[in-house]
């Protein structure tokens, strides 16, 4: 576990790496945003913990620079800035976790692992097909690393359709996966679906077998996104 620690008091700073890297952490240590943004585009880190008084430049603001970089990293932000209004702008400019000095050296680590449980998490739930891809967790789809907009309901019948590959859903199933299960819904409602997560992801991404159901196309039909005709 690599962590980068960015932390301006040498005093402080070297305590923090004495104490992770007698519990198995690895850590780096910059005292300026700018030492610490080189580091991270030279060096890989499995979370950063981020002072916002360095002498450089802000901490929120460096942390909102990262984030808009597309850094997708933990953060957990460590200061002494200790008021709620504080807390929230931490965690709104892209923080995970906000601890306040001083602090536990046991806290500081029960808190990076819980960190690192959830960016683990996160990792697993990404569900890939091809050069599509769909986080449930962030109810977010990409098609070629690009995002693409979809719908609740559109995202309900693409995840039933990556979690049963190969697999016939009949349309009730789908139905039930969309709306929920026993919901009155209209005969062409699913159909309508269908027919805009072709034309959002391409024709081939579901599969019409007649009489049964629908299951997903092959993965590399998911490619090209097209008006398709309807199901």
């Amino acid at each position: 576990m690599h962590v980068l620690l960015t932390e301006d008091n040498a005093l402080i700073a070297s305590g923090i790496v004495a104490g992770l890297e007698a519990q198995g952490f690895s850590v780096a240590h910059a005292a300026t945003a700018g030492q610490a943004d080189s580091l991270l585009r030279t060096a890989s880190f499995d979370l950063i913990i981020l002072d916002l008084g360095l002498p450089d430049e802000d901490g929120l603001r460096f942390l909102q620079r990262l984030r808009r970089r597309g850094l997708e990293l933990p953060v957990l932000i460590l200061t002494a800035r200790d008021a709620v209004t504080e807390r929230v702008s931490g965690l709104q400019a892209g923080a995970d976790d906000y601890l306040v000095k001083p602090f536990d050296l046991r806290e500081l680590a029960a808190r990076l692992h819980a960190l690192l449980r959830r960016a683990a998490g996160r990792a697993t739930q990404m569900i890939e097909h091809g050069t599509l891809s769909y986080d449930p967790a962030a109810c977010a789809a990409f098609m070629a690393g690009e995002p693409v907009d979809l719908s609740r309901r559109e995202q309900a019948l693409l995840q039933a359709l990556l979690q049963n590959p190969g697999r016939v859903l009949s349309a009730e199933q789908l139905k039930d996966a969309v709306y929920g299960l026993g919901d009155d819904v209209e005969s062409n409602a699913l159909n309508v679906h269908i027919h805009h997560l072709r034309r959002k992801l391409g024709n081939g991404i579901v599969e019409t077998v007649r009489g049964i159901g629908y299951r997903l196309g092959p993965a590399g039909h998911a490619s090209a996104p097209t008006e398709a005709p309807d199901p």
